[in-house]
């Protein structure tokens, strides 16, 4: 049963998704409300209708705001499936900083994604396009900002466009584990936990840490 009091949940936004409650005319995509029906709660930030994985949903503007603000450089976790096969110069490419529209992104952290980790990945519905002739790799790319379709840009600088992206995880930066999807298959949602819940009201005392 949802606590009327808490109003923040975690989805598994799925592919063909848009962060939003309401669709839009004449698009191919889905909203929110084919998969969540809880009133008054709203998207803290985005993620694009191709990609897939974490989206926190809030009542709480000011929550909202901080969650999306780059002054506060949270750290947000992906795993992206690329074409072709990564070697290290791209990888430090990525965390260095690539341009992107005319200007350098923050650094950020790359890694190849483990076979363990890749095992607890799902098929998507529809399947990714394959060429069989061109390999594939997961990435774990993490970032402390969130530029439209930046995640993309960065791994086309590079000559690795991305075939599939799921935000895995959200660093709080409060000492505590990541908000992540963890339990949570496509299209599934939960409460947040009183602790998680402290942990989030626990923002909107924070200084930013970037000008």
């Amino acid at each position: 049963m949802l606590r009327r009091t808490l109003l923040t949940l975690l989805l598994h936004k799925p592919f063909g998704v848009l962060s939003q409650f309401t669709l839009e005319p004449g698009s191919r995509w889905g909203c929110l409300s084919d998969w969540v029906n809880v009133p008054d709660v709203y998207a803290a930030g985005r993620l694009d209708a191709d990609s897939e994985g974490l989206l926190l949903l809030t009542s709480n503007g000011r929550l909202q705001q901080r969650l999306t603000d780059p002054r506060f450089g949270h750290w947000r976790t992906y795993w992206v499936q690329v074409e072709g096969t990564p070697d290290q110069s791209q990888l430090d490419a990525l965390c260095d900083g690539v341009m992107v529209k005319q200007q350098l992104t923050r650094p950020a952290r790359a890694q190849r994604l483990t076979a363990e980790q890749q095992k607890a990945i799902k098929e998507r519905n529809p399947p990714i396009r394959t060429r069989l002739s061109i390999p594939t790799a997961w990435l774990q790319l993490s970032l402390r900002e969130g530029r439209n379709r930046q995640v993309r840009r960065m791994t086309a600088a590079v000559g690795l466009p991305t075939l599939r992206l799921i935000r895995h995880s959200i660093d709080l930066m409060d000492g505590g584990p990541p908000l992540s999807l963890s339990g949570l298959s496509s299209g599934q949602w939960r409460e947040l936990t009183p602790d998680e819940h402290q942990r989030l009201m626990a923002l909107l005392n924070r200084q930013p840490k970037f000008r």
